[in-house]
């Protein structure tokens, strides 16, 4: 394929914008070559500014559960812009997307929305600090839990594709509070609550990691992370900002049976269009100003038009009672493709899957933590990634991104797929053996 406008308009963008991106994993550094820019998406499929279309696996990174422009996400945000985009007052659709979370997610009673999800982990760790009065936080390697500087320090996400794990500029005052633990060892964080229990406020994780790649815990992980916090009366957090409507209607901690404390929200919940949320026990949310001394604000928290395309995704999730049951087996039946193309072409790979996430690292595996997910061979990514591209399939211009589906994908977008996979892995055998 060629992409003359998009080689223009990159050109263009990064005259007035650092890197010509306004996310960093969008500069395409890992895979090389030009981002795509596009105009325009429709289901499971987009369409660059140079007309060529795409099934989508990155969805704008996880939001779109019902695809590209559904109907009914387009007519809600619609009415509600005729109505006015912001008012800077409490609307009626706050409380009705609050409720219908707190039906959904087990162990959230109270809810406040914010405009991204770093500003919800943001505001969720400065809870968790002010209820327990305690200071230090635990994070684990590769979790990526937005831009706020307590969770640059061993990130994962758009950090790893850069290379840059710990941003300068974060103070080291901040990192001092913050410790880090492998992801899946229980040794490391048994010992860092024997070291710290009494000190620490609270530890964040994404429960089924999405910004290192897909990483699910081992059984029996998040149950001593559990018992861990509770023994010391510290928070647990479950930013389930990815996760949340993603892997099951309540998220991770239904389909785990872990309760969280505390849990962070974001992109499904806004049905495309930027929002975030953090909530709780009814206990620990009363510490949240007006009604206690944790200072909380956000002049667009609770945008309308954020609320009315959340509304209207949730309430479809919802009312769908196999929705969760289809968009698994096309994960299944998509990753177990893999398997088999990658293993034909005698290719080390490891894939995984959960709800409407899935995943693949170009490493025998298994990939368990961010030590064994930087085993990846990304130079191999990086071609696959090209190939795809050239077959109409967009992936994540990253290795150590989730994959995700939406209920507008098809078996014939998935049969599609594989054969591009098989395609594009012949072509490139094909090229390094020549």
């Amino acid at each position: 394929m060629k992409f003359e406008r998009s080689i223009s308009a990159f050109a263009r963008a990064k005259n007035v914008i650092p890197g010509g991106v306004n996310s960093s994993v969008r500069a395409f550094k890992s895979v090389g070559g030009t981002p795509v820019f596009m105009k325009s998406g429709s289901g499971a499929r987009i369409c660059d500014v140079d007309g060529h279309e795409f099934i989508d696996y990155v969805l704008s990174w996880g939001p779109l559960i019902l695809g590209h422009a559904h109907p009914a996400v387009v007519k809600a945000i619609s009415n509600a812009a005729a109505r006015g985009s912001s008012f800077g007052t409490p609307t009626e659709a706050e409380s009705e997307l609050a409720e219908l979370i707190v039906a959904m997610v087990p162990s959230i009673e109270r809810v406040r929305f914010t405009s991204s999800g770093t500003e919800a982990t943001m505001n969720a760790v400065r809870l968790a600090r002010g209820y327990t009065r305690r200071e230090k936080i635990v994070k684990f390697a590769g979790c990526y839990h937005g831009a706020a500087d307590p969770f640059l320090i061993a990130a994962g996400s758009s950090a790893l594709t850069l290379g840059v794990p710990n941003s300068p500029g974060v103070p080291k005052s901040v990192a001092a509070d913050t410790i880090v633990v492998n992801y899946n060892d229980v040794a490391a964080l048994e010992l860092a609550f024997a070291q710290h229990g009494d000190d620490i406020a609270g530890v964040i994780v994404e429960p089924f990691v999405g910004n290192m790649g897909l990483v699910l815990p081992d059984d029996g992980f998040l149950q001593r992370l559990r018992a861990l916090c509770t023994d010391v009366k510290a928070l647990l957090v479950f930013d389930e900002v990815m996760t949340g409507f993603r892997v099951a209607r309540g998220g991770a901690q239904e389909r785990t049976g872990v309760m969280p404390d505390l849990t962070t929200l974001g992109k499904v919940i806004g049905g495309g269009l930027p929002v975030g949320a953090f909530g709780g026990r009814s206990e620990i949310m009363s510490y949240l100003t007006p009604e206690g001394p944790v200072f909380h604000a956000g002049t667009l928290s609770g945008n309308p038009l954020a609320m009315a395309a959340g509304i209207a995704t949730l309430k479809m999730v919802r009312d769908d009672a196999t929705l969760y049951d289809r968009l698994e087996v096309l994960a299944r039946v998509l990753t177990e493709g893999l398997h088999e193309i990658f293993s034909k072409h005698g290719v080390g790979h490891t894939t995984a899957y959960a709800g409407s996430m899935f995943g693949f690292f170009f490493t025998p595996g298994p990939v368990r933590n961010l030590e064994t997910a930087m085993t990846a061979d990304t130079a191999l990514y990086a071609k696959f990634f090209h190939a795809m591209l050239d077959r109409g399939i967009y992936l994540a211009p990253s290795q150590f991104e989730a994959g995700f589906l939406s209920t507008a994908h098809t078996t014939r977008d998935i049969e599609h797929t594989l054969a591009a996979a098989d395609e594009s892995l012949s072509s490139i055998l094909t090229r390094d053996l020549a």
